[in-house]
């Protein structure tokens, strides 16, 4: 998802309903299995729930791309660059210092920043099972969770009360926040959590510093927002993350000009000039969209504003695994990270964040699920990219004209949208009523359409069925059929490179570890994406 993307659109803050997809199924037995790439500790997830509480969603969920769509508008024009005290980077801070990774800060880090973090979880109340431990060893990236005794499903890891959540409710200037909360609204909605870490961090006294002490250094993050852009268009051309990056990095920009500086400058007492700077704060932008999570809404609230991201000490230190382990859960008094399957003395305990493709995980998280290790990876067909399969079909004027009345007409029936995209997975076709209804008014003889029109679509008794699998795909009708393997060849013309290249270079360790990390997580990106198109390549043939 996109940073700036709102409650306003369909499947930003919710968890699409029935999502459910199993094992990836190989074009062939040997397809290539490279090595894993290194771990990385991502943001955390919709986790289940507590009896009598509602599921637990993280912040941000994965998106459903359907309307409005993943990619984003072009970046407006730049904005002037401030000069002063406003730009004044954050090694000037000692904290900063040392969560930035900032060379020349002042201050020493903690020698011992887990010992520090436990004693103040024990001061707080946060209570960790001591069968489990936090360690850089045994972990597939930076801090994680370890069993340090076996551990039987149901068993509580740990307990986080209420108090020491970090939102903008409990940081120190709430009050402030909860007063401005008008001046403070963005599109994003993050903006009051992002400015209560901007002051905890250079707060001498913050209650929270043990728990900074366990933050990845800001400076190396490994969002393609912070890589060259050059590097990013290159690398993940064709897989959708560039145009999230673009619109990320324009609405980063005009949020923190337009809202969080001048409210920090009129504030100079609260937020001192190291914490000035529009770099920190996409940092601190893309700490919040891998480490927050973000608490449901009850059912019979659906139409609220969504709750507010939080930070969540403990919970945000288990790194992610498809296949997890353990799951967050929600109750009134406190956040309990419950075992979900018996887990080994000396095995890392991972939690998940629900299911998101390669693609959502570079860009949001900055690390992927190398192949076939993610049994949640999608392909994108966009849907402007069907229309334009099916005018290749057209001969004569009329047809043409015709064809984008059909179009106009899913348009209206919200099936479709001119910057939306179909979604398909290893199992299902996760927007199959869209697909097919698609399909189906494209491709129906003229007469059928008139009526169609004039009846104003299906009735709730004659509409295509929500569903549709990849084992469905064989049994649709031939135009159909022919119809989507036009449009996935299209798509295919997107990347820079083929199935092919990328299956010799995985295939090569030799080579494939020559390559920068980087590099690999973009090369998994394109061939997952890849392996899916071909897959309904050989469907639809």
């Amino acid at each position: 998802m996109c940073y700036a993307e709102d409650e306003k659109r369909e499947g930003v803050l919710a968890i699409p309903g029935g999502r459910r997809r199993a094992h990836p199924s190989p074009l062939s037995p040997t397809s290539p299995q490279p090595p894993p790439a290194p771990g990385r500790r991502p943001a955390r997830a919709p986790c289940a729930p507590c009896p009598g509480s509602p599921a637990a969603v993280r912040a941000p969920p994965p998106p459903l791309r359907v309307l409005p769509p993943r990619a984003g508008t072009r970046a407006p024009p730049s904005f002037p660059v401030p000069r002063g005290p406003s730009w004044v980077g954050p090694r000037h801070c000692p904290r900063l210092s040392q969560v930035a990774g900032s060379v020349g800060g002042g201050g020493d880090a903690d020698p011992d920043p887990v010992a520090g973090f436990l004693s103040w979880c024990g001061g707080v109340g946060l209570e960790l099972s001591p069968k489990v431990a936090v360690s850089r060893q045994g972990t597939v990236a930076g801090y994680g969770m370890v069993a340090q005794e076996s551990v039987q499903p149901g068993e509580l890891l740990f307990a986080v009360p209420r108090a020491a959540i970090l939102s903008q409710h409990t940081c120190c200037i709430g009050g402030l926040l909860e007063r401005e909360r008008g001046a403070l609204q963005s599109q994003s909605g993050w903006v009051p959590l992002l400015l209560a870490l901007l002051h905890e961090l250079q707060a001498p006294s913050s209650p929270w510093s043990p728990y900074f002490a366990l933050w990845p250094e800001l400076s190396r993050l490994e969002h393609p927002m912070f890589w060259p852009e050059e590097e990013w268009r290159r690398l993940l051309q064709g897989t959708g993350v560039p145009e999230a990056v673009e619109k990320d990095l324009a609405n980063i920009r005009s949020e923190y000009y337009s809202i969080v500086l001048p409210f920090m400058e009129a504030h100079p007492e609260l937020f001192s000039p190291c914490v000035r700077s529009l770099e920190l704060y996409q940092q601190l932008v893309a700490l919040v969209m891998a480490y927050s999570f973000q608490e449901p809404l009850e059912e019979e609230e659906d139409e609220k504003e969504p709750n507010s991201p939080l930070m969540v000490p403990a919970a945000d230190i288990l790194n992610h695994l498809a296949n997890h382990n353990a799951h967050l859960e929600y109750s009134p008094d406190c956040l309990r990270m419950v075992a979900t399957q018996p887990i080994p003395k000396g095995q890392e305990i991972f939690n998940t964040y629900g299911q998101m493709a390669n693609w959502q995980l570079i860009h949001m998280y900055g690390f992927v699920e190398p192949y076939p290790g993610n049994t949640d990876d999608t392909a994108d067909i966009q849907m402007v990219t069907v229309r334009e399969a099916a005018l290749q079909g057209t001969k004569v004027e009329a047809e043409r004209l015709l064809l984008h009345e059909r179009w106009d007409f899913l348009c209206k029936l919200e099936m479709v949208g001119e910057e939306g995209a179909f979604v398909i997975g290893w199992e299902e076709v996760i927007t199959g009523e869209e697909l097919t209804t698609t399909l189906k008014v494209l491709c129906m003889p003229a007469e059928e359409f008139r009526e169609f029109k004039d009846q104003d679509g299906w009735d709730d008794n004659n509409r295509e069925e929500d569903s549709l699998t990849i084992t469905d795909i064989p049994k649709l009708r031939a135009s159909w059929r022919q119809l989507l393997r036009d449009s996935v060849l299209l798509t295919l013309q997107n990347y820079a490179t083929d199935l092919k290249t990328e299956q010799d270079l995985l295939n090569n360790k030799e080579a494939y570890a020559k390559l920068s990390w980087r590099e690999q997580q973009a090369l998994q990106v394109r061939y997952g994406q890849k392996m899916i198109l071909h897959n309904l390549l050989e469907l639809t043939s």
